[in-house]
């Protein structure tokens, strides 16, 4: 009988690059399965149906919600996100390990529902460095960044709600902080570490 898989959860403020450490996560531990979330934002150009979400409409997301089938659901930023409830199920079942890319509250809600759950939040070097990589984006007008910054000190402040906290300063270093906390080493990651929380301080001031 297979084991049953691990879930793990990773949330980040907009443009800490909690996709591109996924992405390169995945690379280096091909055996995560990724879970694909649904939502009601416009797909952006390089988005694939499947690959990057299930895009949906308003009125369907209302059905599935009503119908039960989300693990958890969220609105962030005028959109809802929501992570199938099935699709989670058997992959664990079947004995692989799950990944999660959702916000805080989707986060909070799969801790309640998932206990054994391992999260993950992913933290920008400062405040100056996520708005250089918001505006790097070139996909939002500067009402938009504007707004995501402001929600971004909002959303860390919720990081020690996680069992670990990445800090992506050094890209390759962060990724083998995460590829740590997947084989089990993660010690000395913890999210409430004593060295991270000046750093904590400064970033939701």
């Amino acid at each position: 009988m297979a084991h049953t898989g691990h879930l793990y959860v990773i949330s980040a403020p907009s443009g800490a690059g909690k996709t591109s450490l996924v992405k390169a996560l995945l690379e280096a531990r091909p055996q995560l399965a990724v879970s694909v979330s649904h939502t009601t934002r416009t797909p952006r150009p390089y988005e694939v149906e499947g690959r990057d979400y299930h895009f949906v409409d308003a009125a369907r997301f209302r059905d599935l919600v009503a119908a039960g089938a989300f693990l958890e659901h969220a609105r962030v930023f005028d959109n809802d996100y929501g992570t199938a409830r099935e699709q989670v199920a058997a992959k664990r079942a079947a004995g692989r390990d799950v990944l999660l890319e959702i916000d805080w509250q989707g986060a909070r809600q799969i801790r309640a529902a998932v206990p054994e759950c391992i999260s993950i939040f992913i933290l920008p070097p400062s405040r100056a460095a996520l708005e250089v990589r918001l505006r790097a984006r070139r996909t939002d007008s500067d009402a938009v960044i504007a707004r995501r910054l402001a929600d971004a000190a909002a959303d860390m402040s919720h990081c020690l709600e996680f069992d670990y906290a990445v800090i992506n300063d050094r890209f390759d270093e962060a990724v083998r902080d995460l590829q740590a906390i997947i084989d089990g080493q993660g010690q000395g990651l913890q999210a409430g570490r004593a060295e991270l929380q000046a750093r904590l301080q400064a970033l939701v001031a």
